[in-house]
């Protein structure tokens, strides 16, 4: 998606940084900490609240959780970095194939395949949680303009392909195996993809190469459903519309957040940091909601998620400090 940058107290993010990189490199090679250092970049960059909330893990999950990151960093940007839609897709493809490659012990020139290597042999990534999130990307690349989804539950599938397994994945790096953990992590997961797919919005409406992420059936019900030379499209010029099939899908998500949060009595405590991107959705859900669900007003972009560094930082903080997400 969309690359999203904030600011932070730059003594802070230095001090912080620096002690970071070192949890990252210590017993790496050189090619290793190079490659290491570039994850960590690449997710500060491209997804600077969830690189704070990573910040927050234990030592022993960050080098795993970066990692994941920043493999979701390359292969959420593929398409959106490309000046054509077939390059975008080659190189999902080139990724999907990367990963046999990773786990038949194969060389890889690239610093987020490299890191990925060492993760897996380290720590036994499954396979199959690997390859969704790409083989869902390469799906939604190879979907004509007017192929629309036509249910929410499509979208939440997706989001649960592109995002939940990036939550099981970390839990699974860190040893941690719940069945809560994971129920909290799906709906989790949901939540911030659904809710990434509202960000994304005005991206993809500018770029307008894309479909747009509104379901037929919220379209519809809203009156922003129309036919225009033989196929439908959705439009999101009709504001008050929009904003209401915004705060429809926004329901949805926030409904996944709230049973996500349901569960975290009974979600392990070394799994309670790994579940943090919650109070990221969280923080969206309310900036949303206080623009009136319209994605288009510019104080969305401001800050981190429409809110000052300070506030999304203090907010994080004061979640990881009590054990919540």
């Amino acid at each position: 998606m969309v690359p999203f940058r904030g600011g932070i107290n730059a003594l802070n993010l230095t001090s912080t940084r620096r002690n970071h990189s070192g949890d990252l490199m210590n017993g790496a090679s050189s090619s290793l900490r190079t490659a290491f250092s570039y994850c960590v970049q690449q997710v500060r960059n491209y997804d600077y609240h969830h690189y704070l909330c990573l910040l927050e893990l234990p030592p022993n999950i960050r080098k795993a959780a970066f990692t994941l990151r920043a493999f979701n960093v390359e292969t959420a940007r593929a398409m959106d970095v490309a000046s054509d839609p077939r390059i975008g897709l080659m190189r999902l493809l080139w990724w999907q194939e990367a990963i046999d490659k990773i786990y038949a012990n194969k060389v890889i020139e690239h610093p987020a395949a490299q890191a990925l290597s060492s993760v897996i042999s380290e720590n036994r990534i499954s396979k199959g949680w690997l390859k969704r999130p790409v083989e869902a990307r390469i799906n939604d690349a190879r979907r004509e303009v007017a192929d629309i989804p036509e249910t929410i539950e499509e979208l939440e599938k997706y989001a649960e392909d592109t995002v939940s397994t990036l939550l099981y994945m970390t839990l699974q790096a860190g040893g941690i195996r719940s069945t809560a953990a994971d129920h909290a992590a799906s709906h989790a997961g949901k939540a911030s993809g659904l809710l990434l797919l509202v960000r994304s919005l005005p991206y993809h409406a500018s770029r307008n190469r894309h479909f747009c992420y509104i379901p037929t059936e919220v379209a519809a019900k809203h009156g922003l459903l129309v036919k225009e030379g033989g196929r439908f499209e959705i439009r999101l010029d009709l504001r008050e519309s929009l904003c209401n099939a915004v705060f429809d899908m926004a329901s949805v998500a926030n409904v996944h957040l709230q049973k996500a949060r349901s569960l975290a009595g009974t979600v392990p405590t070394e799994a309670r940091s790994v579940l943090l991107p919650a109070v990221p959705a969280q923080v969206f859900l309310d900036t949303l909601s206080r623009v009136h669900f319209d994605v288009f007003d510019p104080r969305l972009a401001r800050g981190v998620l429409g809110i000052s560094p300070l506030s999304y930082q203090l907010k994080l903080k004061w979640s990881s400090w009590r054990g919540k997400y």
